[in-house]
């Protein structure tokens, strides 16, 4: 039973942890991975080996083998050789301000305005190599400052310490640059669909605006309509009376023949008179105007044409 005074202390460090704090941070990616921390998390999940490190060197595997309980093996060659640290130096003559080298390095070592000349910080500077093969010029050197010292013997823990903190302010930089960027483009869409939007509402009043015209235009038509409609209206009265006058006019004709009563003066009648009946005969020949014909066709065929009548008559 464990005693009340004793503290247990826990390490909460996973070994992924433990592992990426024996590795010297130069973040350049030669072990396979995109940094330190993912070959970190590769070599604790045992799909990566702990000889894939060539900034570490010989002593960097020596390290991983004695935490992972492992024996000490050779450096990858396929992940590189062992050797002196070198640093980047940029031929200022030659740059031509592209900003690729400094879009590549993983620690903010370059510094320089886009078409102007860019610098390398050298005490940033972790001889990583990511800035070279993006250069267009080959304005980039790799120079060895170290002499004959390779791996940890040429890094110490503090660089490695402050080669983690750059990487990860830049890391995190990035990040910001990509929710602005991508705030941005959020805020263009909003913009676009905000548009579209006011461009509908625009369309749609004026779809009003053109069924409101419609509606007038329609009304408008309709008390023209009803205004043209009203000289028919008086035809139509005129057609009413010339038919009552009709109706009136054979059912006196048929009262008369009825009571034997024909009509007087047919044999004797003053030529006006005789001239008069001759030319509404020859409009009823005209008109198509039978004896004995309907009377409303008769009033809507005597409407159409007045200019046999009688002038009395017209």
């Amino acid at each position: 039973m464990a005693r009340p005074d004793v503290v247990t202390v826990t390490d909460s460090r996973t070994l992924a942890d433990r592992i990426e704090d024996l590795l010297p941070q130069t973040q350049c990616t030669k072990c396979g991975y995109d940094g330190c921390r993912p070959y970190a998390e590769a070599i604790a999940q045992g799909t990566a080996n702990y000889n894939q490190c060539p900034p570490g060197g010989a002593e960097g595997v020596a390290r991983l083998a004695t935490l992972l309980g492992k024996r000490v093996i050779p450096i990858n060659p396929v992940n590189g050789v062992e050797r002196p640290r070198p640093i980047a130096v940029i031929e200022e003559s030659l740059c031509i301000g592209c900003t690729l080298c400094a879009q590549a390095c993983p620690v903010d070592a370059i510094v320089g305005a886009a078409k102007q000349m860019h610098t390398v910080v050298a005490s940033l500077c972790t001889g990583c190599d990511l800035c070279v093969p993006p250069c267009p010029v080959d304005c980039i050197d790799m120079l060895p400052v170290t002499g004959e010292r390779t791996g940890w013997d040429a890094w110490t823990q503090q660089q490695a310490d402050d080669a983690r903190a750059h990487h990860d302010q830049h890391t995190a930089r990035l990040a910001q640059e990509r929710e602005a960027a991508e705030a941005r483009a959020a805020a263009r869409r909003n913009a676009s669909g905000a548009a579209a939007h006011a461009a509908a509402d625009t369309d749609a009043a004026s779809g009003r605006a053109a069924d409101t015209s419609a509606t007038a235009t329609t009304a408008s038509a309709g008390a023209t309509s009803a205004a043209a409609s009203s000289p028919d209206d008086a035809e139509a009265k005129k057609r009413a009376v010339i038919q009552a006058a009709l109706d009136r006019a054979r059912k006196k004709k048929e009262e008369l023949a009825a009571q034997g009563h024909a009509p007087k003066n047919t044999a004797s009648v003053s030529p006006e008179v005789q001239a008069q009946i001759d030319a509404a005969e020859a409009r009823r020949r005209r008109l198509g105007i039978a004896a004995g014909e309907d009377a409303s066709s008769a009033a809507d065929k005597t409407t159409g044409d007045k200019s046999d009548l009688p002038p009395t008559k017209r």
